[in-house]
């Protein structure tokens, strides 16, 4: 199938193709990505056992300055495969730009966001497009992420916190419940292209650009709308280290998107950091006045009971007593990295009145 490319940044150019028989509601599926191939390997492979045809899509890979040689492994890849890739470059300008890049590349009526780390199930596609066809007033959407039964425990421990009620208050993995507002996230998200040409593309924040962008989309007053079964498999982080480091970030990020929006702060997503100082004041309360003690060995048997309900939920979930027994670590780890994130964000952009804190950077992925 053909395979487009363009020359950034003095790179070498690629092949070019055309794509071809250009349908209404045309899709460009856009994945930023640096140094992911084994990850772009897995989604490309899921992308091209889509139900959809690909006269009806087009893949957009923006390669932020990858080394690992991704881009000759799509060349030769794209030799074989039933898709159209238009593989960018740009050097190392980060996701929001990346994706900006990729809008900006795109021939789709939509523009449809999926991370490099998740893969999709065969009809994704066709739901997107489908619900898009029945009703032509829609110009955004998010819908939600998940994992396989195949994942190795520690990811289903992740994901299994990550969409918990308990720890997230049904902001993530599809919850009909929320005690905060939905934000559609740029792992499963789209935006129709005369929406983009209106609000403009995604900001310059490192982490939470994409609840900024959303931010700004239900702000349009375009119509936009949750589809619950077009739903991403999210490879999270793996291991415990970078999945503190994530969390923390997105503590952090919830305080950079305050200071440029007000809105989105609201009570929930003071919860983790309160939880996270309460536990520490009254484990410290504890060890120094005895009456302190009292009350709060009783206060931490509820919560310990709530992670010894939440570890059964979990292993009955996936038929997994592993994961049953990662999810009392990986629940109060989430919290702890949100709430400290957080905090100091609060400190710094907010009592202080720094200009700016952005968390894990360089050691961000590693």
């Amino acid at each position: 199938m053909p395979f487009r490319g363009r020359q950034l940044s003095g790179e070498k150019d690629c092949r070019v193709g055309l794509v071809a028989n250009r349908s209404d509601n045309f899709l460009s599926v856009i994945v930023p990505s640096y140094n992911r191939k084994e990850e772009i390997q897995a989604l490309l492979a899921s992308l091209e056992r889509q139900e959809l045809s690909s006269d009806h899509f087009e893949i957009i890979i923006v390669d932020d300055g990858s080394s690992d040689g991704t881009d000759d492994w799509i060349y030769d890849f794209s030799k074989k495969a039933r898709l159209n890739i238009n593989f960018v470059r740009q050097d190392r300008q980060g996701p929001g730009a990346a994706r900006n890049l990729g809008m900006s590349s795109a021939k789709g009526d939509l523009f449809v966001f999926i991370d490099s780390d998740c893969t999709a199930p065969p009809n994704w596609l066709s739901i997107i497009k489908s619900t898009f066809d029945r009703d032509p007033t829609i110009r955004a959407f998010g819908g939600r992420d998940d994992a396989r039964a195949d994942f190795a425990p520690l990811l289903l421990a992740i994901n299994y916190s990550m969409t918990s009620f308990l720890t997230t208050g049904g902001m993530r993995g599809g919850k009909k419940k929320r005690l905060a507002k939905f934000y559609p996230r740029s792992f499963n998200m789209g935006v129709h292209r005369e929406l983009y040409e209106k609000i403009g593309g995604f900001g310059a924040l490192r982490h939470g650009q994409d609840i900024e962008f959303s931010n700004r989309i239900r702000k349009s007053g375009e119509k936009v709308v949750y589809i619950h079964d077009a739903v991403v498999y999210h490879k999270r982080r793996t291991s415990l280290r970078t999945f503190f480091r994530q969390v923390f970030n997105w503590g952090v990020a919830r305080i950079n998107l305050y200071k440029i929006d007000s809105s989105m702060l609201e009570p929930l997503h003071f919860v983790p950091a309160l939880a996270f100082w309460f536990v520490i004041l009254c484990t410290l309360g504890a060890l120094i006045f005895p009456a302190v003690f009292v009350v709060w060995k009783y206060i931490a048997l509820i919560g310990l009971l709530a992670l010894l309900l939440s570890a059964i939920d979990a292993a009955m979930k996936w038929k997994n007593v592993t994961v049953g027994l990662l999810v009392p670590l990986v629940m109060p780890l989430q919290i702890a990295g949100y709430g400290l994130g957080f905090s100091l964000a609060f400190l710094r952009r907010v009592l202080l009145r720094q200009s700016e804190f952005s968390g894990f950077v360089k050691k961000y992925y590693k």
